[in-house]
């Protein structure tokens, strides 16, 4: 529907640009296109796509946010890795002196 609509007003377009019916012809279909833009239920029909499109626009923005719930990209890089969070708590433990044992096994980093 959106590319019909887009086809349509581009034919109109054209034909005003391309019109040999000369001056008169012009401005007949400028007021009509004034007259049409300009009417209320025109202008009620925008409203409401503008309304619609915001919500939307608006429900695409609060799922984003829930996927990413990150606020800007200083926030992003300042949050630790795995590792990085495993070797914090590693340190504030030694420092507490509550370290916690060393990983063995298959699972043990080398």
């Amino acid at each position: 529907m959106r590319y019909r609509i887009t086809f349509v007003a581009g034919l109109a377009i054209g034909y005003v640009l391309g019109a040999k019916a000369g001056r008169a012809r012009y401005e007949q279909l400028t007021r009509t296109a004034r007259k049409v833009a300009d009417s209320p239920l025109v202008q009620e029909v925008a409203g409401l796509v503008g309304a619609q499109a915001s919500n939307a626009g608006r429900a695409v923005y609060d799922k984003a946010v829930d996927k990413m719930p990150i606020t800007s990209v200083r926030d992003f890089l300042s949050r630790p890795t795995e590792e990085e969070s495993e070797l914090l708590e590693w340190e504030a433990g030694t420092v507490n002196g509550t370290a916690p044992e060393p990983r063995t096994g298959p699972d043990r980093d080398l």
